[in-house]
């Protein structure tokens, strides 16, 4: 499969993916034009994206011609250290594993390259990128990365197992969040963002599918990888240097994310900086209080319309959210980028704020009843005394 054809199918996949499930037969009419074989890469695509949306979480896709796929020809083989247990995900850009490490004794989770994704330069400069931006990210709500592995041909980025589910997962299953769980979770997006952002690196694809809560409850930012921005003098220059060299866009019009969680400048094809992941951090924290996208329409032009023209449903949000949170996300769905909340910090900031109203709250709630109590209590050690006296007359 050539260069273009691999382009074409994501194209079409990511335009399917925001069309209603009741739509996209219609769709992929008109996009595919009578080209079966393109039609049905699309929507095998699609019907392993219907349980999961994050790179890492897509099950992988089955080959039901009977030949054996990519993912299992690799099962059970022994690269260096790491022994393949079982297909995790397989994606456009990547295929992923449960891996046993057997030096240290602990899983990870195994990202290596299709075979054709192997043979070309520029799909191998991305794979490296990622790893080197993963590399550079050392924070605790950022999916880690333990190394990168040449084993003959095959290219492997050895990263962290993360447990749990994706946010996605769970607004489907839950609806919306308790605000101030919603709020936990962003202020560890945030924390998470920020220590990006300051690293000079930008997400470009922050989503509720590529976000996990630990069983614990701790937050894990995944898929900072493949095809996504990373900003930064030394960054710039090294990645430039290399695009000359695979034609890799890095710039203004090049279009990368997910519709419905791209920035308006994304949506156009402009130059991005960190205030697109501040409009994606919006949507994510909306999505967790509402219980619904923030934009969405029934195919992608109606979503993309939505991002660049309408507003949230603000009416959509639960009363018990905090002034501060809604002005939050206000400034953070600014569609000029200018009047945009321009530092995830002060998102963070905001956070903190309201969660110690929330603490402050409790602190009165609790004096509040403490004292009613103490009311209650009074009075009738009062009325005692008074009815032992009446009884005696």
């Amino acid at each position: 499969m050539n260069q273009e054809h691999w382009r074409k199918l994501e194209e079409l996949f990511h335009a399917a993916l925001e069309c209603a499930p009741e739509a996209r037969p219609r769709f992929l009419d008109r996009a595919c034009s009578g080209d079966t074989g393109l039609r049905r890469q699309v929507e095998l695509l699609l019907a392993k994206e219907d349980q999961a949306e994050s790179f890492l979480e897509i099950p992988a896709m089955e080959d039901k011609t009977g030949t054996p796929t990519a993912a299992s020809s690799l099962l059970g083989r022994q690269f260096g250290a790491y022994h393949i247990l079982s297909p995790l995900g397989a994606g456009g850009m990547g295929e992923v594993y449960q891996a046993h490490d057997i030096k240290l004794d602990r899983d990870v989770a195994i990202k290596t390259l299709p075979g054709e994704f192997a043979r070309d330069p520029e799909r191998l400069v991305r794979f490296r990128l990622e790893a080197r931006t993963l590399a550079s990210l050392n924070h605790p709500n950022i999916a880690a990365i333990y190394g990168l592995e040449e084993f003959g041909d095959v290219d492997c980025l050895v990263m962290e197992l993360v447990p749990g589910e994706t946010l996605r997962e769970r607004v489907a299953k839950e609806g919306p969040l308790p605000v101030e769980e919603a709020e936990g979770i962003c202020h560890q997006i945030a924390e998470a963002l920020e220590a990006a952002h300051d690293k000079g690196i930008i997400h470009r694809d922050l989503k509720p599918a590529n976000v996990k809560v630990t069983p614990q409850g701790m937050v894990k930012v995944l898929d900072f990888g493949l095809a996504k921005a990373i900003c930064g003098v030394k960054a710039r220059q090294d990645f430039s240097q290399r695009s000359t060299a695979t034609g890799i866009e890095t710039g203004a019009g090049n279009i990368v994310g997910t519709p419905g969680y791209m920035s308006p400048e994304q949506a156009h094809g402009r130059e991005v900086d960190k205030r697109t992941d501040v409009w994606a951090f919006g949507c994510l924290l909306f999505e967790l209080l509402a219980g619904k996208r923030a934009y969405q329409g029934e195919i992608q032009s109606d979503t993309t319309a939505a991002v660049l023209e309408r507003e949230p449903d603000w009416q959509a949000l639960p009363a018990k959210t905090p002034a501060k949170i809604r002005e939050l996300l206000r400034q953070c769905l600014q569609k000029d980028a200018n009047l945009r909340l321009d530092n995830i910090a002060d998102a963070r900031r905001t956070i903190e704020e309201a969660q110690r109203g929330w603490n402050r709250w409790r602190v009165v709630a609790v004096a509040t009843t403490g004292l009613a109590l103490l009311a209650v209590g009074a009075a009738l050690w009062l009325r005692g005394p008074s009815r032992a006296a009446d009884r005696s007359q």
